[in-house]
Parts: structure tokens; C-alpha cells; sequence
């Protein structure tokens, strides 16, 4: 497996710090080979200049090529810093590898043993708090971030970050013996398209978005 670390744990200015270098790598590749890779689309439009589009988080971005500035597709504002960095990172590392289908755990990620007591507690422990034995609050709140209901625990719910990138966050109720549990698992090729900390990063995101839901 083709691994790439940045060890930018959940702090952005790591990767903001990185993002013109990894622009100025980006700007020698080929636009087609990158496309294919990141299962993006490239749009050419002359004078070796052109866009990829691809959906993240739900929503349809560009990436200006050679610029490789991301911009939301529907309201043309660039994104924040952070998920720019992620962008480019996911552009630098993913080498085309196909989603396995299978769902592994953060432990399971290239060293992921060394970063999964802390990335349990601000994902799933953070749901256990704001959720608890609550499931039809949990149900809710990933039905509005459109989550796809999975087969998987309890209640489950995958999600298509990137193009070549699925998180599942999973659900276990509790009983009188057992309290509930909640953990987000990654796609098992996850470790092709991005690095340990980057699907940490994601973990986090979708965890924070999960707990906002639930208050709307």
C-alpha cells in the first residue's frame, strides 16, 4: 500500500502551511492521469489550463488546473483553507485504487493504533454524549446530512466523501448490561486515497457535522 503521511492530527495550519507546495507537485502532473486517479472530471479549456470537478461532502467543487484553487460549483466561493489542504492532499496521494466495499476500523489504517484512543474521543465518544441510547436523534440527524443506511451494527449510515473515499459511522444501543457505542469506520482502501491523519481529519468533520444536525 502506497502511504503518505503528513501528521497534521486535527490541526489545519499544517496543511495550510503545505498547500502551495503540494500545488507547485501538483502543476507537473498530467490533468487526464490526475482525473483518473481521483475519479474527478477534467474539463479542458485551452492554453494547457482547464478544471476537475468532483463531489465532496455532497457537494459539487472545482479544482482550477493549473491554479488549483477549490471553489464551491454552485456559488464559485473558493473553500476555506482547511478543506483546500484536504482537497490537495487527496489529489497528491490517491493512486486510482477502487473502494473495497469493506469497512475497516481507524486502528486498521496504516498506524492507526497509534492515533485511536484520541481519535475515538472527539468522533465516537463525542456522539455517545450528544446521542447517548437515542436513535431515532441519531436516525435523524444522518437523514439530514443524507447519509446512506447501511447494514451494519444497530443503525449505521455511509457516506461518499470523495470520489474514491467512503466513511460509516456506526451505532451499537445499549442496554442494562452494555452502554451504547458509537465508532466511524473507513472504507478499507481508504489508506490508497488520502493519509492516516487526512481520514482522521474527515472522522472528525463528519462527527462535528453529525452532533450540529442534531440541533436543527
Amino acid at each position: 500500500m502506497k502511504v503518505k503521511n503528513c501528521m497534521f492530527g486535527e490541526n489545519p495550519s499544517p496543511l495550510e502551511n503545505r498547500a502551495d507546495e503540494l500545488r507547485a507537485e501538483l502543476r507537473s502532473e498530467d490533468p487526464d492521469a490526475l482525473a483518473a486517479r481521483t475519479g474527478s472530471i477534467y474539463t479542458p479549456a485551452g492554453d494547457s489550463s482547464g478544471e476537475f470537478k468532483l463531489v465532496f461532502w455532497n457537494q459539487e467543487a472545482i479544482l482550477s488546473f493549473p491554479g488549483l484553487i477549490a471553489s464551491d460549483a454552485h456559488s464559485e466561493k473558493p473553500l476555506n483553507p482547511f478543506d483546500q489542504a484536504l482537497l490537495l492532499y487527496y489529489f497528491h496521494i490517491s493512486d486510482g485504487t477502487p473502494q473495497s466495499g469493506e469497512w475497516i476500523s481507524f486502528t486498521e489504517l496504516p498506524d492507526g493504533k497509534f492515533y485511536a484512543q484520541a481519535f475515538q474521543g472527539y468522533t465516537g465518544s463525542e456522539l455517545l454524549k450528544t446521542f447517548g441510547n437515542d436513535s431515532d436523534a441519531f436516525m435523524e440527524a444522518n437523514e439530514n446530512l443524507n447519509g446512506r443506511r447501511e447494514f451494519f451494527a444497530n443503525i449505521s449510515y455511509s457516506y461518499q466523501v470523495l470520489p474514491r473515499l467512503a466513511l460509516m459511522v456506526a451505532c451499537w444501543l445499549g442496554d442494562e448490561d452494555f452502554p451504547a457505542s458509537y465508532r466511524i469506520l473507513f472504507d478499507a482502501a481508504a489508506g490508497y486515497h488520502l493519509s492516516t491523519d487526512g481520514c482522521a481529519i474527515l472522522g472528525g468533520q463528519l462527527a462535528r457535522r453529525l452532533i450540529k444536525a442534531k440541533s436543527t
